[in-house]
């Protein structure tokens, strides 16, 4: 993929808005842009948020319950890539059902991952969707409180509902570019500070290139 000229929407958590970086213009995607000559990178990332809904009843909705499908609707439906870069979230605090790979309830993570991807290919057709999987993270293998799955399977459904809707998917997990438990790169074992932004980039802009 020639990123020369593109607009490209980054969908995202805090990784994505900034979180742990010490200004906007030191997140991945700006130094992506600024490498590989992108016209515009924007920043569609807020903190906290998840790919699924939760469904807690009763619950007063705050600015982590506005889930990627909501906020994928307002993105620029004139932008020439998306990449969604989430699911670290619906793993460490998301209470939402884990569910089955081939479920269509949006109300389940994996049905939400699905109804994501439907949405994005629809109105981008044509034009690149790209997934990135989450980052290892610290305490990883703890089970999700509510779903009793692990963030490898949250990693795993991901990655088998891109192939299923054939969605290229950066396996960050796979190559694991950070170690969570190098405080140099990832001081809180979650987010990157700016060196670990700068590798990001590197690894982000190479494999978006190659696609």
């Amino acid at each position: 993929m020639n990123l020369q000229g593109m607009t490209i929407c980054f969908l995202g958590d805090s990784i994505t808005e900034g979180a742990g970086c010490s200004s906007k213009n030191k997140v991945f995607h700006q130094l992506i842009a600024k490498e590989y000559g992108l016209t515009h990178a924007y920043n569609n990332g807020l903190g906290g948020t998840r790919i699924a809904p939760q469904v807690v009843p009763g619950k007063t909705l705050t600015d982590q319950d506005l889930y990627f499908s909501l906020r994928a609707q307002v993105m620029d439906k004139n932008a020439d890539a998306v990449v969604v870069f989430g699911g670290t979230n619906d793993y460490g605090h998301g209470d939402a059902p884990f569910g089955e790979v081939k479920d269509p309830n949006p109300k389940t993570f994996c049905g939400a991952v699905r109804t994501l991807v439907e949405y994005l290919q629809k109105t981008y057709a044509g034009k690149p969707v790209v997934f990135l999987t989450p980052l290892h993270r610290r305490n990883e293998e703890t089970p999700n409180i509510i779903t009793g799955k692990t963030l490898a399977e949250y990693v795993s459904a991901i990655r088998e509902i891109c192939k299923e809707y054939a969605i290229p998917a950066i396996d960050l997990f796979e190559m694991n570019p950070l170690d969570p438990y190098d405080k140099e790169f990832v001081p809180d074992g979650l987010h990157p500070n700016d060196r670990g932004h700068e590798v990001l980039a590197k690894v982000i802009g190479e494999e978006l290139a190659k696609l």
